[in-house]
């Protein structure tokens, strides 16, 4: 047992970079590409989790609304201000785009022959695009038709789904690791 007590630590005392820092600051070579998502507190969240591991960039596709967004910015607390985003009218485009740029895409999702993400391995020398799906449909079948590989999250319990945002958070934390 901590015989210390724990401190919280202030804001000042957390050392955060200014968002001039933060843009030329190296990124870590990842882009979420978000598939359809409805929840604008959800679109939201995966900015934060973004800036929080210096992602990439963003890639809003389908329906998934744009900032600037009051609801997106209650979630994001100002990581729209240091993220990149890009949006695409389809998720297929925003495909076509990272294989271009030779991406290896993963789609997070749970199919037939996917790898568990305990599994999965990847190197920081090999840009991903994880693609996470609508709250209820998940990743549109065209596009899991075009990945490289599915990682799907193991689950135990009765539900088997999570909500997207904690998706992200978990897979980018555990890619970040690896990486």
């Amino acid at each position: 047992m901590n015989t210390q007590p724990n401190k919280k630590l202030s804001n000042d005392a957390l050392n955060r970079i200014s968002v001039d820092e933060f843009k030329t600051k190296t990124k870590v070579p990842i882009i979420l590409v978000l598939d359809n998502i409805r929840s604008l507190n959800n679109i939201g969240s995966v900015f934060r989790t973004a800036d929080a591991f210096l992602i990439e960039a963003i890639y809003l596709c389908g329906i998934t609304a744009q900032p600037p967004h009051r609801e997106i910015q209650k979630t994001a607390l100002g990581a729209t201000e240091t993220v990149e985003w890009k949006y695409f009218s389809s998720t297929i485009e925003a495909v076509n785009e990272l294989k271009n740029l030779n991406y290896k895409i993963i789609a997070i999702e749970q199919t037939e022959n996917s790898t568990m993400l305990n599994d999965f391995r990847c190197s920081k020398d090999e840009p991903l695009a994880l693609i996470f799906g609508n709250e209820v449909h998940g990743v549109e079948q065209v596009v899991i038709n075009e990945v490289d590989e599915v990682v799907e999250i193991p689950q135990y319990g009765t539900k088997h789904s999570l909500n997207i945002s904690v998706s992200v958070g978990v897979v980018v934390w555990d890619v970040f690791n690896k990486m």
